[in-house]
């Protein structure tokens, strides 16, 4: 226990501290004017207040990802503990903060536009697609995840639920962000936290469960090496390149720059504390390896489900349809907002009127339910490897950006070569990857990262 209490602490703390440096090195202006007050359309440039643009934010990047990816982590044992604090403080925090920020100084720029901007052409191209990829897997696998689970709940067909889901994305996706988005996603925001708030303090408070500490003999109970599969296993509790595909969501939303770091760093703090407790439920509930490794690869609701409702009985089965079946589909349908939006901004399109949103965003949908029918495992493992690229490359933009305007670079550089390098040694040691001997890989992997972060500061700093 702990463990857990000193890493939730050290989280809260790095909001204060090092988000504050954060801030001050990108050079966070309160006078300058944000694309809200130019570009107001009605329909995704409205006005937001700070607190429903934290919990909106919050909830467009959470979803499933620090549930799931968390108690399939938990295989890790209390190494999954470090990697949630040091991988959202130093990398998964910073990430979000720029992507938002650097929208925020163009115009409510989407990813690839920012890419282009301070990356070129190449790099947008390849980035863009991934963006909209990735929005149509996270739509696919959180739709996946909640229908599953009310199928659990309830007589009614997979199938059913999976269709009444994707016609709700439908609609969410083209109504103007004030209308559902703006209205009811802080509330469900607010759910989301106070649902694993109330877990783990029913957790510490049961003399049944323990939480493992970092002493606890065999830092992790699974034969899968740390590295890679640990840093995508926990992706969105740590890093996640899809975050940045919600940032300009809410950056062209936002009235003033000094809101950049409580809604972009805060919710990404926050992210990872709700990750870090649903880690610990994990390892404290299952007791070990045989029924964690029952959960990993598989679809985690029925796990949640089972720890709510025996943590907080029928509390715990409200909580969980909120938790497990609300938010995620919240999540989702912002996911395919934000494809859209890409790839209306790729393509010129203008998104005023209904019928050009629905041009884009029928296509997206049909893809998405598509993929409901594969493995979700598999799905799983291909977002969270396709979100790391994009971690890297809006990583690379934020250092350019600081290289360019003679800041302290280093903040975002080191974390892009580490994303970089877990990028690379997944995909050529992985099962659905290229299958190579790890220790080929992790070689490979260091010699690639290492000639990518030269030939970039050698173009960067001369």
């Amino acid at each position: 226990m702990y463990s857990f209490l000193i890493c939730a602490c050290v989280l809260i703390a790095s909001y204060f501290i090092y988000g504050k440096a954060i801030e001050k090195i990108a050079g966070v202006d309160e006078n300058i004017e944000t694309p809200v007050h130019r570009l107001e359309d009605g329909v995704d440039y409205i006005p937001m207040s700070r607190l429903k643009l934290y919990l909106v934010h919050f909830l467009n990047i959470a979803g499933l990802g620090p549930i799931f990816g968390a108690i399939q982590g938990a295989l890790f044992g209390p190494a999954a503990f470090l990697w949630i604090v040091f991988g959202t403080i130093f990398i998964g925090s910073v990430h979000d903060f720029f992507s938002g920020f650097l929208s925020l100084r163009g115009d409510g720029f989407t990813m690839p536009e920012i890419i282009s901007k301070y990356l070129g052409p190449t790099v947008r191209k390849f980035v863009g697609i991934l963006i909209v990829i990735t929005g149509i897997l996270v739509a696919s696998t959180f739709a996946t995840g909640s229908a599953d689970l009310l199928a659990n709940l309830t007589s009614v067909p997979t199938i059913i639920w999976l269709t009444v889901i994707f016609l709700y994305f439908l609609i969410a996706t083209l109504f103007p962000i004030d209308k559902i988005i703006g209205r009811i996603y802080p509330i469900f925001g607010a759910l989301f936290l106070l649902m694993a708030i109330l877990m783990i303090g029913a957790l510490l408070l049961n003399p049944s469960y323990s939480i493992p500490e970092f002493t606890t003999q065999g830092l992790y109970l699974t034969d899968k090496s740390i590295f890679p599969y640990l840093f995508v296993t926990i992706a969105c509790g740590a890093i996640s390149g899809f975050h940045a595909s919600q940032s300009p969501i809410v950056a062209r939303c936002m009235t003033t720059e000094k809101d950049a770091r409580p809604v972009f760093f805060g919710a990404m703090v926050l992210e990872g504390l709700t990750a870090l407790i649903w880690a610990a439920i994990a390892m404290a509930f299952f007791h070990g390896q045989p029924q964690l490794a029952a959960i990993y690869g598989a679809t985690p609701s029925i796990g949640v489900n089972e720890m709510a409702v025996t943590l907080l009985g029928p509390v715990g089965l409200v909580l969980t349809i909120i938790g497990v079946v609300i938010c995620p589909i919240t999540t989702g349908d912002t996911a395919l907002r934000s494809s859209r939006i890409t790839l209306a901004d790729e393509l010129q399109i203008n998104q005023e009127k209904l019928a050009s949103r629905l041009k884009l965003a029928i296509p997206l949908f049909i893809v998405s339910f598509l993929l409901t029918f594969i493995d979700f495992s598999l799905i799983w493992r291909y977002f969270a490897w396709s979100q790391l690229i994009i971690a890297s490359a809006v990583l690379f933009a934020g250092t350019a950006y600081l290289v360019q305007n003679k800041r302290h670079y280093i903040v975002t550089f080191i974390p892009a070569i580490f994303c970089t390098l877990i990028t690379f040694g997944y995909i050529l040691q992985a099962p659905e990857g290229l299958r190579l001997p790890s220790m080929t890989a992790n070689v490979i992997s260091a010699i690639a990262t290492a000639i990518i972060a030269i030939l970039f500061i050698r173009k960067y700093r001369d």
